[in-house]
């Protein structure tokens, strides 16, 4: 029987009449994919439901939080427990200790953490407390990479900037981004060049460790190691945006994976255990300098809501209680999942790319190796559109954006990735 979006298509225009593009969030209008958008009203393991009981396998987990599926039950259970005590004190409460123990337990390169309410917000944070322990202006990012909304980051960025083709964004004046670099991801010249360029003035390189925003991207061997050694050459901060692939690629993220030790890292998704959170965080000598011990302020009145504070406790204690399992479980149906569906696609006849770490994968229709954003910006998006919309209608749930990671979490069966992988052969076979 063929889907249906009766309900889901009303409530799309009753919210265009309210929320601009009917969305709070753009790369939920499917602009980039065609189609129209479901409704999500439940989820459960690794399905979600819509509005009109289309039941879908979702690979995209509220991007990428919900390492343990839909609803787990430790994860709702502490929320709950919460809420009967309080939803919001804006004041401090037991958990939050509790969770900054879990994470920095997880994260050495974290000596002490504070937690705010969005990725963004640690982005922001982090970046001006490396200008705070430097003195210096100048901060570097790359192409493709996104760190979200703030002014200064909205560079040639990545996710729902890279799926509209804006260049950065209106609203925000050249003099606000004048000291942002956005640099070749990958490139290790352009790095050498830049602060060949801005001896001394350098205040900080933010990079994704793996990039999820241009679709996955890994970095090229040694890429890392050689951002750690120009960072501590010049005395200048090493961010690593780990806000998608802490907890995510491994239990200690991509730092644990790539044996990195950045001087900042930047946290989100998962240890709010799908409620709105984030956190930077590092060594002592650097966080002693944020306010009230310090002269770098940084504020929030839901920073540290008992809420999430307790969602993500509960999240991280069974990813540690459960890594030996869960992980490897992850990483092996994540392979079969990815690597049929390119075999798929390259039988019959159509260029697919993909690139995978752990369980986080993009499937690039190019015939290219795609390893920064020039390259991603190869792909054939109307190729990509076209399967999307094959995939939804076959219940498959895919990242509405071919320049979006796709997950797979820990509530994925082998049954889940067999009916995936027979929609796509179907799908790519109408090509």
């Amino acid at each position: 029987m063929a889907r249906t979006l009766d309900v889901s298509r009303k409530l799309q225009q009753r919210a265009e009449k309210l929320i601009p593009g009917g969305v709070n969030s753009p790369v939920r209008a499917f602009r980039s994919v065609g189609g129209e958008p479901p409704f999500i009203v439940r989820g459960e393991g690794s399905r979600v439901t819509d509005a009109d009981g289309n039941v879908y396998i979702d690979y995209v987990g509220s991007w990428g939080p919900l390492l343990l599926g839909h609803s787990a039950p430790a994860v709702v259970e502490a929320v709950i427990e919460a809420a009967r005590k309080g939803m919001s004190f804006g004041a401090s409460t037991p958990t939050e200790a509790d969770l900054a123990e879990a994470v920095i337990d997880a994260f050495p390169s974290m000596e002490k953490v504070r937690f705010v309410s969005s990725g963004t917000e640690a982005t922001m944070s982090a970046i001006r407390l490396a200008r705070a322990a430097t003195g210096r202006k100048y901060i570097i990012k790359f192409e493709g990479c996104y760190h979200g909304h703030s002014d200064a980051l909205l560079v040639k960025a990545g996710s729902g900037v890279a799926t509209l083709g804006i260049p950065g964004s209106a609203g925000v004046p050249e003099e606000f981004v004048q000291f942002t670099l956005a640099l070749r991801y990958n490139d290790r010249n352009a790095v050498a060049e830049a602060f060949a360029k801005y001896k001394g003035q350098i205040a900080c390189i933010i990079v994704e460790p793996v990039v999820g925003n241009m679709g996955c991207v890994p970095p090229a061997e040694g890429y890392l190691q050689f951002l750690r050694e120009i960072t501590k050459h010049e005395s200048t901060v090493l961010i690593l945006d780990e806000v998608m692939t802490g907890f995510r690629v491994s239990y200690g993220g991509a730092q644990e994976l790539y044996g990195i030790k950045p001087d900042l890292t930047t946290l989100g998704k998962v240890i709010g255990g799908g409620l709105p959170v984030g956190a930077y965080g590092g060594p002592e000598e650097i966080m002693k300098l944020v306010a009230p011990v310090g002269p770098m302020y940084q504020a929030g009145t839901l920073s540290g809501n008992p809420l999430a504070m307790a969602a993500g406790l509960a999240m991280l204690r069974t990813l540690k209680k459960d890594r030996g399992t869960i992980y490897p479980k992850l990483n092996a149906l994540s392979a079969s999942l990815v690597s049929r569906i390119t075999k798929a696609g390259r039988e019959a006849g159509i260029a697919i790319t993909p690139n995978q770490v752990g369980a986080m994968f993009t499937w690039f229709f190019t015939g290219q190796q795609v390893t920064d954003w020039e390259s991603a910006a190869t792909c054939n998006t109307e190729q990509f559109g076209r399967f999307h919309r094959g995939m939804l209608e076959a219940g498959v749930w895919l990242p509405p954006s071919q320049f979006e990671a796709a997950f797979l979490s820990a509530a994925h069966t082998e049954a889940d990735v067999e009916t995936t992988v027979d929609a796509a052969q179907k799908v790519l076979a109408k090509f």
